[in-house]
């Protein structure tokens, strides 16, 4: 499919700002060293934030003998769905000490099971005007950097909140990421970026970013219906296809998104699936289903589409 006169301009407008900007744009001579399994099923991960009512933290609505501890989670996973391969979401975390990792991630391998991504929320914004701001999303995306390597995660996942004091700002947001990357490389850990809030996360602003850093430790995370929820369709699409020129290790699948209002919008899946195949990605896929109704029915139907989807 041809890109559309949006993308075209994007990428040129990338380009020209990438000769004038005075900092030093990071290296793309050292690439992530990441392999992905083939089969379907084992490229199939199950995110916890459809179970934020079930598991211990601040959104669970079950009765607390009944709740499931985060370290059990990928247990839980493989007993009810079969799939080995998990999507933690950082305010399921009960702590970042590090000896709750080390037992979190040996729950982990007792199942015989993996970490994939870590879903990381945070407060600051990354093109806040002040830079103390700035500096603290740094830091508190580097805290999770240091978690997902303990973990053995790839990749984490950072939200862009946004500012109190600035709208979206590609050059403040580029600046901020070149020194996280510069992090994040060191310790083989990638950083993606996820189309989810509409305006601090519109994806033709994320691939902005991407394409300003130039870096293979800064990917997009594609997420099959967050912009069309808050978008009409020739954008959502247009923009998804372009997140999946961009993404590398994970992306979230989901078939329908309430919005605001709580109206219903429908994923249309062999096109969603169809931009995936088309740019060659072999990363894994995580269900997030995030819709009314019972989250372990639509996760089942979810990973019995994408098994098809892919096979």
């Amino acid at each position: 499919m041809p890109p559309t006169n949006r993308r075209r301009f994007l990428s040129q407008a990338a380009a020209g700002a990438l000769l004038a900007w005075p900092w030093k744009i990071a290296s793309a001579s050292s690439q992530p060293n990441l392999s992905f399994p083939t089969a379907p099923r084992d490229r199939i991960g199950v995110a916890s934030y459809p179970f934020r009512e079930f598991i211990s933290g601040k959104d669970a609505k079950t009765p607390k003998t009944s709740l499931i501890e985060l370290k059990d989670f990928a247990a839980h996973v493989k007993a009810k769905f079969g799939v080995n391969k998990i999507e933690p979401w950082t305010p399921h975390f009960p702590s970042t000490d590090p000896r709750y990792l080390d037992q979190f991630r040996a729950s982990v391998d007792r199942a015989g099971c993996q970490i994939i991504n870590l879903a990381v929320d945070g407060d600051d914004s990354p093109y806040a005007s002040t830079a103390a701001e700035r500096d603290r999303f740094v830091a508190h995306s580097k805290k999770w950097v240091d978690a997902a390597r303990q973990l053995g995660s790839s990749s984490i996942r950072t939200h862009i909140p946004q500012a109190h004091d600035s709208k979206p700002d590609a050059r403040r947001t580029t600046d901020t990421f070149l020194r996280l990357i510069d992090y994040s490389s060191k310790h083989n850990v990638v950083v993606s970026l996820e189309n989810d809030d509409p305006i601090s996360e519109d994806v033709f602003f994320i691939i902005d970013v991407i394409e300003k850093v130039q870096s293979p430790w800064l990917r997009a995370l594609p997420d099959f219906a967050n912009t069309l929820a808050s978008s009409d369709e020739a954008h959502a699409y247009s923009g998804i296809d372009a997140m999946f020129a961009h993404a590398c290790c994970i992306c979230h699948v989901k078939d329908q998104e309430a919005t605001d209002n709580g109206r219903l919008v429908h994923v249309d899946m062999p096109r969603t699936f169809g931009y995936l195949k088309q740019h060659n990605y072999k990363g894994y896929l995580s269900m997030e289903w995030d819709s009314p109704g019972d989250p372990y029915a639509g996760v089942t139907r979810l990973i019995d589409e994408t098994v098809k989807a892919l096979s």
